[in-house]
């Protein structure tokens, strides 16, 4: 309930700190992945035509996505969707969601990973925010593409968006999903 009643206020939160200080609304973190805030309709064009976002994952609820890009509005821009909803502040994605969104990135990847253009094909994660449930999500990405512990892709993830915000319930999940994903890919 407080996630619901507070969506309002700290997505205007968002919106200001965006205007006023030196957060971005995404920020690129390797060649095929943006992490951001929810992208709004009016970045739609902007977002397949200039940084050639071909997939989307949401980490939110369907009630978050009110006045933003759902799944249907991503297939008519052409752009391959994939819906992972996770409760904001008091909860992380679980391990079974941050399995399908690597694997998603990395079967999408595999199958669209030529240059167009001049980019590379991209996906754009989010939550509301772009720093907690999203930013676990890539972190996980980032562990299992370039097999890195948890500490380095949270700091490489930090370098490329300063403001990213992990608790933790982040933490551990990143920790469970190197311990379970990575390090048993390592030792085999």
């Amino acid at each position: 309930m407080f996630a619901r009643l507070s969506f309002y206020p700290t997505l205007m939160y968002n919106l200001i700190m965006e205007r006023i200080s030196s957060r971005n609304w995404y920020d690129r973190i390797d060649d095929f992945v943006i992490l951001g805030a929810l992208p709004f309709p009016s970045m739609t064009e902007h977002l397949v035509e200039n940084e050639n976002v071909k997939a989307v994952i949401s980490m939110n609820e369907d009630y978050e996505l009110w006045f933003a890009n759902d799944g249907n509005k991503w297939k008519e821009a052409g752009v391959q969707f994939l819906q992972l909803p996770t409760i904001d502040f008091f909860r992380t994605p679980c391990q079974n969601k941050l399995q399908e969104g690597v694997q998603f990135m990395n079967e999408f990847i595999a199958r669209n990973g030529e240059v167009i253009n001049g980019n590379k094909p991209t996906i754009y994660v989010h939550c509301k925010a772009g720093r907690t449930r999203s930013a676990t999500l890539v972190g996980c990405y980032l562990m299992r593409r370039y097999s890195w512990p948890p500490e380095k892709a949270v700091h490489f993830m930090i370098d490329k968006r300063p403001h990213i915000l992990l608790g933790g319930k982040q933490w551990k999940a990143l920790n469970t999903f190197y311990q379970e994903n990575i390090t048993s890919q390592t030792s085999d």
